[in-house]
């Protein structure tokens, strides 16, 4: 039962991002499970709130590099790759909210919006009227990965007034330069964000 206004938000832990052998593997991301799953013991017994992102993007968007974007193809929504790792799905339950990200080919960073890949347009998703429902005030970021989909969460999360917590030991960069993690950290603690 939902007892408190603080929300756990677990971003993108992927069989894509998460296995060593994914699409789009983020070193030591595998590694953040034991973390994550007690920050969602923890979540349950305070009555927070549990949300769950994923990338779920079609097989051809302009996302994928083989499209004229960014990455490499991952995530195809219902590919075995899309799915949460098993060790953290057996946690999730069926109050638990899900955002899936991308759905129509945009790239979706960010759990609060997405984009168009060639206009660059935003929209939002559907998550913060959500919260809204719910009273949800502070949220409580852990996932991958921090330099791109963490960031953009916990930016937007401080953009739209929520108390923003990233949760240091829950997190894993992609680091395509390798300063990036610490330069999004710092990005998220200017903004307002608490690392914790």
């Amino acid at each position: 039962m939902l007892t408190s206004r603080r929300g756990l938000l677990i971003v993108d832990m992927q069989q894509d991002f998460v296995a060593p052998h994914g699409a789009l593997s983020v070193r030591g991301a595998k590694e953040l499970i034991p973390q994550i799953r007690a920050e969602i013991e923890t979540a349950r017994r305070n009555g927070d709130l549990v949300i769950w992102t994923q990338d779920w993007h079609p097989e051809r968007t302009a996302h994928f590099a083989a499209f004229g974007g960014t990455w490499p193809t991952h995530c195809v929504a219902g590919t075995d790759g899309a799915e949460v790792v098993p060790e953290l799905a057996t946690l999730q339950e069926p109050h638990d909210l899900l955002i899936r990200k991308g759905v129509a080919g945009e790239d979706g960073y960010s759990a609060f919006s997405v984009r168009d890949p060639i206009l660059g347009e935003a929209a939002p998703t559907e998550l913060h009227d959500r919260l809204k429902e719910r009273a949800i005030q502070q949220v409580r970021i852990c996932g991958v990965a921090t330099d791109w989909c963490v960031k953009s969460t916990a930016l937007d999360a401080l953009r739209l007034g929520y108390t923003v917590e990233v949760i240091r030991a829950g997190i894993a960069a992609v680091a395509l330069n390798p300063d990036d993690e610490e330069v999004a950290l710092n990005e998220i603690t200017e903004a307002g964000g608490v690392l914790i």
